[in-house]
C-alpha cells in the first residue's frame, strides 16, 4: 500500500426531508448565492424546499449552469457574486452545478488577472467562498470531493482542478429529489459512477485488499441497484443505494493508498469538449478500448474484476480479461449507452484533432504506469471506432 493522507471535511445530510437542515448549516447573517441549472428544480419541488430553508437569509439566484459547465457562464456568476458581496453559496443540482459552483467559489476572491489560470496553469487557490450543496443527480461524487471540471466554449477546452478549499461544507442527499430524473440522466449517472470506480481499481495490485473490496462493493451495488432505479425512479431504497454508491465512488476512500489511472477520463473529456457528447457516454466509448489496449499491464486486476464482479472463472487469463471487458460493454449497452465513436457519428478526423491538441499541449506519460503516450491514445481511439 502507498503512503497516503486522507482528508474529507464534508458533512453529509442524507435522507428524506434533509433540505430543511440547510438552515442550521449556513452561518447566521450570510448573504447566499443560490446556483442551479436549467430550472428543473422549479418543477420537482426542490426549489420550494430550498427557498423555505433559506427564509431569514438574504439570497441572490444564478441559474442556467450547463451540463459540462461553461467558463463563460460561470464568470457571469462570479461578477454577480462580487457585486452582491456574497458570503456563502448553495449549489442546487447535479455534478455540473456543483463543479461550476466550486469554480465560482474559487474565482470570486482569485487575485490573478484571469481565473481561467486556475484550470490552465494550476494557479494557486489562496481562498474560496464557502459553499454547500443540495444534490439532485447522483453521478460525479462532486458532493463529497474537491474536484471540478470546467469547459471553455471559446477554445473547446475541458480542464479540471481541485483544492482543499473547494470541498463543500455540507451536502444534502435526499433520494426523493431524484424521483423525476429522466432515464438518460439516471443511466449516465450509473455509468459515470461505475467508471469512477474502475479508474481507481483496474490498475495493478500493490496489496490493498480492503480498497479492492470496497471498490468491488460499490461496483456490485451499482449493478444491482442501477437497473431497479431505471425501472422505477421512485423506488426510494434503490435510489438511496444508488445515490450513496455514486458518492462513495469518488469521495477519496477508494483512492487512498492505491494506484489510480484517470487516462480514460482525460481522453474522454476531449470528446465532450469537441462534440458535446454526454460525459458518461464518452467514458463508455473510451474505456473498453483503453482496457483492451492496456490488457497486459492490467491483466491481474482485470482477471480479479471478472471473477469477483462478473463471476468469470474459466478460460485463460487473457480470455477472462476479455470476457470482463465484454461484460462491462454489455452493462453500458443495457443502460442504452452506446460504446463506439461511430454510434455518435464521430470518425477518424476527430481522432487526429485530439492528437493535434495533445501534441500542442505536450501531453505525455498518462496512466497508472506513466507510460501512455500520444501515439497510444491515437491507437486506443482508433479501437473505439
Amino acid at each position: 500500500m502507498k503512503n497516503f493522507q486522507f482528508y474529507n471535511p464534508v458533512r453529509i445530510l442524507f435522507g428524506k426531508g434533509q433540505i430543511a437542515s440547510v438552515t442550521q448549516q449556513i452561518p447566521v447573517g450570510a448573504k447566499v448565492l443560490v446556483t442551479y441549472g436549467g430550472g428543473s428544480i422549479r418543477h420537482n419541488g426542490v426549489y420550494d424546499q430550498v427557498k423555505a430553508a433559506l427564509q431569514g437569509f438574504t439570497t441572490v439566484e444564478f441559474g442556467g449552469i450547463e451540463a459540462n459547465p461553461h467558463y463563460e457562464t460561470l464568470m457571469r456568476a462570479v461578477a454577480l457574486a462580487r457585486t452582491e458581496q456574497i458570503d456563502f453559496i448553495l449549489a442546487v443540482g447535479g455534478g455540473s452545478v456543483l463543479d461550476g459552483t466550486k469554480f465560482i467559489a474559487a474565482a470570486i476572491p482569485f487575485a490573478g488577472e484571469d481565473p481561467w489560470d486556475i484550470l490552465s496553469r494550476k494557479a494557486k487557490i489562496a481562498s474560496a467562498v464557502p459553499f454547500g450543496a443540495v444534490l439532485t443527480l447522483p453521478a460525479t461524487g462532486s458532493e463529497m470531493n474537491s474536484g471540478s471540471v470546467i469547459t471553455r466554449v471559446s477554445t473547446q477546452e475541458k480542464l479540471a482542478f481541485s483544492s482543499p478549499l473547494t470541498f463543500p461544507k455540507f451536502s444534502v442527499l435526499d433520494p426523493e429529489t431524484c424521483f423525476t430524473l429522466p432515464p438518460r440522466q439516471i443511466a449516465n449517472g450509473i455509468a459515470d459512477a461505475f467508471t469512477h470506480v474502475l479508474e481507481q481499481y483496474l490498475t495493478y495490485s500493490i496489496n490493498t485488499p480492503l480498497q479492492d473490496r470496497l471498490a468491488e462493493a460499490v461496483l456490485l451495488t451499482l449493478l444491482e441497484e442501477g437497473p431497479k432505479v431505471l425501472a422505477n425512479p421512485t423506488d426510494y431504497d434503490a435510489m438511496a443505494n444508488f445515490m450513496w454508491s455514486a458518492t462513495n465512488a469518488l469521495n477519496g476512500t477508494l483512492a487512498a493508498g492505491v494506484i489510480t489511472d484517470w487516462s480514460t477520463h482525460y481522453v474522454a473529456h476531449e470528446l465532450t469538449a469537441l462534440h458535446g457528447i454526454d460525459h458518461a457516454r464518452t467514458l463508455a466509448i473510451v474505456l473498453p478500448a483503453m482496457l483492451r489496449y492496456r490488457r497486459a499491464g492490467k491483466l491481474q486486476k482485470l482477471v480479479q474484476y471478472g471473477q469477483r464482479v462478473w463471476n468469470i472463472t474459466t478460460g485463460t487469463d487473457e480470455e477472462r480479461a476479455e470476457a470482463a471487458v465484454q461484460a462491462t460493454v454489455r452493462f453500458f449497452e443495457s443502460l442504452d449507452i452506446k460504446t463506439r465513436l461511430s454510434d455518435y457519428e464521430v470518425g477518424p478526423d476527430t481522432i487526429q484533432h485530439i492528437v493535434q491538441r495533445f501534441t500542442e499541449r505536450g501531453v505525455k506519460n498518462l496512466g497508472e504506469r506513466a507510460d501512455l503516450q500520444i501515439a497510444d491514445i491515437e491507437k486506443i481511439l482508433t479501437l473505439s471506432l
